[in-house]
């Protein structure tokens, strides 16, 4: 049989990485496959990147439209990102009949409604297997694998940037600003971190995932996002010292009221197999009713991991090209007519538990008055860890840290009770509150 014809929009790491894995694998890809791929054009503003890439007898544009225009192309790979040029390529490759591959989870996260509908109206896939954690297999696991579960919640360290900060902050005690100039020195984060350091990337991936294991639509704008880049040192030292790793978490969740979707750092119980997670790896852990918790864990980024996530997706796209539209996998898991209403609820109605951190006046009646207060708010305490003033403050110091740990409370009563607390003569910094999340 013919091989199936690929067409490539962009040619740079991932690029690359899809080309070489695919030399290296061809024979093992064909025989999963039932046929061979091919990519036979490329486009690319760099042709002479472009080239080197391709190699011999694929033909090389700095136009994309000259790709999805070539009707001897069958699936269109983007791996252009972003939101702009991007989204327009995709919807006109769907709208010539072109199946696509992408990695762009931003476009996704975004514009993934649209893109959805159009490829369903098309009877067309849109395969993303390397929007989300590079090259584990994580969309595939929620779009079948577990199929048969309810899923009841998620969570994941889904950006290798911030895990590797956050793991170098904690093993060599050094602050945000100075982990980020060594992270950009060895090419762990861009030259711009922002998209990895405000939780942004994240926000998108959980995204992704949270309409995938509730049959929900993509609302990235409904997520609750923060970043790493007001994280302290002490901060990941005081959660050591009680039993915790923090890590910048992307969790959704089922609730009665709604679906839980955001990121944020988090206490993680470093007994927790998602709290050992290292360096620039990633992991999801993922809690269906009929299976249990399952963990999910690999390279999220690089040229080859994510390849060989494009090419899983080749794979796929290749098997069911020839298939009844009707009987593919949903984009979403779920059939588009059966996703449901179910609201994403607003962070004021989230309920976890907290880690916080009070500078406050090294005098009688302090740990009392702010119990007290926690008390009368309905939130109870679960530890408590008061430094001596001079480990703080050096020796003849007047100010001590407070650390209070929390059990479950609705995040609004805490935002209300800690305004009274930030408003006591005896809080002399902004109180540092960080969630806790002890995946059970």
């Amino acid at each position: 049989m013919k091989p199936i014809q690929v067409g490539l929009l962009g040619a740079g790491t991932v690029g690359s990485g899809t080309f070489k894995v695919l030399k290296r694998n061809q024979e093992e890809i064909k025989r999963r496959a039932g046929r061979g791929i091919e990519i036979s054009m490329v486009a690319d503003l760099d042709t002479a990147r472009a080239r080197e890439v391709a190699g011999e007898g694929v033909k090389v544009v700095s136009d994309a439209r000259e790709v999805i225009a070539n009707p001897e192309i069958d699936i269109v790979i983007e791996l252009i990102g972003g939101y702009g040029i991007a989204k327009q390529l995709v919807l006109e490759a769907i709208a010539a009949g072109k199946h696509v591959v992408t990695a762009n989870k931003a476009l996704l996260a975004v514009h993934g409604t649209e893109i959805f509908a159009a490829a369903h109206a098309k009877g067309v896939m849109v395969a993303f297997e390397a929007a989300v954690a590079g090259g584990i297999p994580i969309i595939k696991a929620l779009r079948e694998g577990l199929t048969a579960n309810s899923i009841q919640w998620l969570a994941g360290i889904i950006n290798g940037t911030t895990n590797f900060i956050l793991s170098e902050m904690r093993d060599k005690g050094l602050d945000f600003a100075t982990v980020l100039k060594e992270a950009q020195r060895l090419g762990y984060a861009e030259a711009d971190p922002t998209f990895d350091i405000e939780g942004v990337d994240a926000g998108h991936k959980v995204t992704l995932m949270s309409a995938l294991a509730f049959g929900i639509p993509v609302q990235f704008d409904k997520a609750h996002i923060e970043g790493i880049t007001k994280l302290a040192a002490q901060d990941i030292k005081y959660a050591e010292q009680l039993g915790y790793r923090i890590k910048l978490l992307g969790v959704t969740k089922r609730t009665a009221k709604g679906i839980e979707l955001r990121v944020h750092p988090s206490l993680v119980p470093s007994k927790r197999l998602l709290a050992n997670v290292e360096g620039a790896m990633n992991a999801v852990v993922v809690h269906g009713d009929a299976v249990g918790t399952t963990l999910y864990y690999g390279k999220g980024a690089g040229s080859e991991p994510t390849a060989s996530a494009v090419i899983a997706d080749l794979v796929d796209i290749t098997r069911l090209h020839t298939a009844d539209a009707a009987h593919r996998v949903p984009h979403l898991a779920f059939h588009p007519d059966a996703l449901s209403d179910l609201q994403v609820l607003p962070m004021s109605e989230v309920v976890t538990s907290y880690y916080l951190r009070l500078r406050v006046a090294d005098q009688a009646g302090v740990l009392a008055k702010v119990t007290g207060l926690l008390a009368t708010a309905g939130i109870s305490i679960d530890a408590v860890l008061q430094r001596e003033a001079d480990e703080v403050g050096g020796e003849g110091s007047t100010q001590t840290d407070l650390i209070i740990l929390t059990h479950d409370a609705r995040e609004g009563t805490v935002d209300d009770v800690l305004a009274e607390l930030q408003a006591l003569p005896t809080v002399l910094e902004p109180i540092v509150r960080i969630r806790k999340e002890e995946l059970k």
